[in-house]
């Protein structure tokens, strides 16, 4: 009897790219392989994001160290990076571009490049394959692709165009998750905005509105949205429904209208003001997080101090900051004004300062309140599990193996450092 193959699958990058693997991984497991530890694995498979430099540093390396640590098996090097970049193979054995990675399966035996030159690529078919026993969210892509082209990213090269599940599949994949036992489901796409199926007649807003009345997880919360979509009307969806997880958020990148234009974004800093303050308005306990970038060529002083003070003014939750990563093939890479390193981080921890006020500032409304959370499996300091509420605030509390991926209420009693305690 032959011995059963087996795979690992390491992943970087956004919850889209953690979808994918999660289909990888089911269509190896349809064709008999199964899942094991790098080290003992007969197949690495390392699905790459290509979005900064640090997220292609963190490919190198894992492939690096997979050779040292299992160096009998086949390395194969799929998605984003593959499709932008696949020369820079850093060794890897196999290289499979968007429209092959679903279909590594039948790329085993083979060694070398296998990347189409297209950004015509399909939406892969979702298995009836649900996440292992004891997650407690599962992200699931509706979307794919993205056609704006902001003059920083590479994803539109990476992804191609934006294209959408039909409906009656997210119907029925919302319905197998369910069944189960998933208590959140996280609907992620690149441009989730852009989401929109004929047979439906609309879009996000058409596609949220036919899954409040079906069988689903009780939980459903969105991933990054565009702030351009979200007008009156899906501000009293969001507000109105019990279903729907009230937290959004949004890629803002810059508070200088300056900057923005450079981007390529469609919107000012005045529009997001806008646009946090009907929300805060619309969806009282609503938490916001905003994606900041530092360092854009051509942020002087002046651009930094505007996104900084835009980022001080705004009622939000969170901030997520990063600096600006220059991606080879995108306009930006062109341009002058390039902001120095030192400037880049000393600009990303003043943002980063904004962003623990922001959120120990959150944390702190909920003293006292009773809210509904679902904890993990994660143990904390030997005696914490940790859930989150419908806001995406994190509350500990004492574990209880029988707690663990059920919607559970309780009262958030006070602080722990920065941590919110409940019980």
């Amino acid at each position: 009897m032959a011995e059963e193959k087996t795979f690992f699958i390491f992943t970087t990058g956004c919850k889209a790219n953690q979808w994918d693997s999660h289909m990888i991984a089911a269509r190896l497991k349809r064709i008999g392989l199964a899942p094991a530890p790098a080290p003992r694995a007969d197949f690495i498979v390392i699905n790459a994001c290509s979005l900064t430099a640090r997220a292609e540093a963190d490919a190198r390396r894992f492939i690096r160290r997979a050779r040292l640590i299992n160096c009998g098996a086949k390395v194969a090097l799929v998605g984003c990076h593959a499709q932008a970049y696949p020369e820079r193979a850093f060794g890897a054995d196999l290289v499979l571009g968007q429209g092959e990675k679903f279909d590594l399966a039948g790329y085993l035996t083979e060694s070398g490049r296998f990347v189409a030159e297209t950004r015509e690529f399909v939406m892969e078919k979702a298995l009836a394959e649900g996440p292992e026993a004891g997650r407690t969210r599962f992200f699931f892509k509706i979307q794919d692709g993205c056609n704006r082209f902001c003059t920083y990213c590479v994803v539109p090269y990476a992804r191609g165009k934006a294209r959408s599940r039909p409906v009656e599949e997210i119907v029925a994949t919302m319905g197998m998750l369910r069944e189960g036992g998933v208590k959140e489901v996280v609907l992620t796409g690149i441009d989730l905005a852009a989401y929109y199926d004929p047979s439906l007649g609309g879009g996000l807003k058409e596609l949220l509105r036919l899954l409040e009345d079906l069988d689903t997880p009780p939980r459903v919360r969105l991933s990054s949205i565009d702030p351009g979509y979200l007008d009156d009307g899906f501000i009293g969806l969001l507000a109105g429904s019990p279903k729907l997880a009230k937290s959004i958020h949004l890629p803002v990148q810059s508070g200088s209208d300056r900057i923005l234009k450079r981007m390529g974004r469609r919107y000012d800093a005045a529009s997001i003001r806008d646009i946090v303050r009907k929300l805060t308005s619309g969806v009282r306990t609503i938490g916001i997080g905003i994606d900041v970038m530092a360092g854009f060529p051509g942020e002087d002083d002046e651009a930094f101090n505007e996104t900084h003070a835009l980022a001080e003014a705004l009622d939000i939750s969170c901030l997520h900051v990063f600096p600006y990563s220059e991606r080879e093939g995108t306009r930006a890479a062109a341009f002058e004004g390039k902001v120095a390193e030192g400037v880049k981080k000393a600009r990303v921890r003043k943002l980063r300062q904004v962003d623990a006020k922001k959120r120990a500032a959150f944390a702190a409304r909920h003293l006292g309140e009773k809210v509904r959370i679902i904890p993990e499996g994660k143990l904390y300091g030997g005696r914490l599990m940790r859930g989150f509420t419908d806001n995406y605030v994190p509350v500990y509390i004492p574990y209880e193996k029988r707690l663990e991926n059920n919607l559970v209420e309780v009262t958030i009693r006070g602080m722990e450092g920065s941590r919110l305690m409940g019980g």
